[in-house]
């Protein structure tokens, strides 16, 4: 038996519909691509407002594969049912609309009605979503012309649409969010899909349905510009802002997403606003003579608020950074004075990373004090990561971390257990009913600094230093430490569960 010879030919005639192969593969592969750099700027979009955590990338992968499979079901069904040239075009224009009104939409909702947050997130993640998947299975039938190349059809346009969404995530994560604020992003991929949408329903209808979505388009630019939770920058992790101090003509305050992180004094260094620096440079100006200089290693940048006391303070100190957001490292310089004099050396890089490129012995003090939104990487906590820490120390060095935690302070106890697994000596301080110094208060959680080191804690050097400085922190040692951390379990590079132990719900003024 022969087949006959117009299957194999059919890629060669002109398609019933007026839609060719190639085009055919272009709107899989646009549409496929779209839908993951609206998932993955969406991440970025919320996480001002809903923290950089893993539940919240849960949730937002959730919804997006949730949104591909009730558009390729839907789109499928519909496609039976309806002339699918008149299909295309909507879906297009309609998806374009609504993913150029996101950021105005996102950030209103979330100054003025946060209850609505997730629903409305969770919308604008959805809608553009199905609609863009639905592309495939509407493309697909109207490429089938006979039984005889339902694979081959299938199989390609399902290929197409894998590579699309490979280079869609690709190209956001690596170029697109390094080189455009995420409003931009979405506004100039709504009008990239409007334009879409214009181009089929002319190229298979002979009409453009296309204006009243144009105009949709040009508005969510317009309130873009208007809406609420404005950046000075958006950086590669961060919506960043710097905020002048109405009290202090020199103090600035460093804002990533929402949150304050960093209280720099241009003029005065040793000017420290928030609580739990003065803990920090309260243990370590009881662990050092005086006006020593330091070997020292900071685990996350921020404003650089401590390795500028540092220097003010111990002159001669060197002190590495590793931050891994270049967009911060610029916002230091332009708008928080940071000098390339000072003894002061920032890399871009990832902290644990950093870490392994140190030599052995090498360091007088490494300071954790690395967030994620309001959580420390996981990849930092562990015991793991603490061995690398205690490597590049020498014999006599400090480490000195910043946590933050609430409610039943289970990653907090579980941090300082692992901190425990790798060096001889631990202490905390903090609010004494956070620690449990204080029996008779309920523990409300925020921030609580670590210390651990080879060498014996000094502990009532350390308590007056935290008194001259006003802290209200007390330390806790020995016993008292054991019974807080109760039977919390080390943390390690094969399980670190960090967002689930950490209660992320205390108020959200600093870390």
């Amino acid at each position: 038996m022969t087949r006959s010879s117009s299957s194999p030919a059919a890629e060669d005639t002109p398609h019933p519909y007026g839609l060719g192969p190639r085009a055919a593969a272009v709107l899989v592969f646009g549409a496929s691509a779209a839908v993951l750099v609206v998932e993955i700027v969406a991440l970025r979009l919320l996480a001002p407002y809903l923290g950089l955590t893993l539940e919240t990338s849960t949730m937002v992968i959730g919804i997006a594969l949730t949104a591909i499979a009730l558009g390729s079901w839907l789109g499928g069904r519909i496609a039976d049912q309806v002339d699918p040239r008149r299909l295309i075009g909507p879906a297009l224009g309609v998806a374009g609309a609504v993913v150029a009104l996101t950021p105005a939409v996102i950030r209103t909702t979330a100054e003025w009605a946060p209850a609505m947050l997730l629903l409305i997130a969770s919308l604008t993640i959805l809608v553009p979503g199905a609609l863009l998947s639905a592309v495939t299975p509407i493309v697909t039938k109207l490429r089938l012309t006979s039984l005889a190349e339902t694979g081959t059809v299938v199989g390609r346009l399902s290929g197409v649409g894998t590579v699309g969404s490979i280079v869609g995530t690709v190209l956001t994560g690596f170029v697109l969010v390094a080189r455009l604020p995420v409003s931009g992003i979405l506004i100039g991929l709504g009008t990239l899909l409007v334009v879409g949408s214009a181009v089929v329903e002319w190229r298979t209808r002979g009409w453009s349905g296309s204006p009243a979505l144009t105009l949709v388009v040009v508005a969510g630019g317009l309130a873009t510009m208007v809406a609420p939770g404005g950046c000075d920058a958006e950086t590669r992790y961060h919506c960043a802002r710097v905020v002048a101090d109405p009290d202090r003509g020199s103090g600035r305050t460093l804002v990533l997403d929402g949150v304050r992180h960093s209280y720099v004094d241009v003029d005065d260094p040793t000017v420290l606003k928030f609580a739990y620096v003065r803990a920090i440079a309260s243990v370590v100006d009881a662990a050092f003579p005086q006006g020593e200089p330091l070997a020292a290693h900071h685990l996350g940048g921020g404003g650089l608020t401590f390795p500028r006391y540092l220097a003010a303070t111990r002159p001669g100190t060197r002190s590495l950074v590793s931050e891994i957001d270049s967009g911060v490292v610029r916002m230091d310089r332009d708008h928080l004075g940071l000098r390339s004099e000072g003894g002061i050396d920032v890399r871009v890089e990832d902290g644990r990373l950093g870490l392994r490129r140190l030599d052995a012995g090498s360091r007088d003090l490494v300071v954790g004090d690395a967030f994620g939104g309001v959580s420390v990487p996981w990849h930092l906590t562990t015991v793991e990561a603490m061995t690398d820490v205690r490597r590049v120390l020498d014999r006599d060095g400090l480490y000195v971390a910043n946590l933050i935690d609430h409610g039943g302070l289970a990653f907090a106890r579980a941090e300082v257990a692992t901190i425990g697994k790798t060096f001889e000596h631990v202490a905390l301080v903090g609010d004494p009913a956070d620690i449990g110094l204080d029996p008779t208060a309920a523990a409300e959680g925020g921030n609580l600094v670590v210390i651990a080191s080879d060498r014996p804690v000094d502990v009532r050097a350390t308590q007056k230093a935290l008194d001259a400085r006003e802290t209200g922190w007390k330390i806790a040692t020995g016993d008292d430490l054991t019974s807080w951390i109760g039977d919390a379990q080390p943390l390690t590079d094969d399980h670190a569960p960090v967002d689930q132990l950490l209660q992320p719900y205390g108020p959200r003024s600093s870390r």
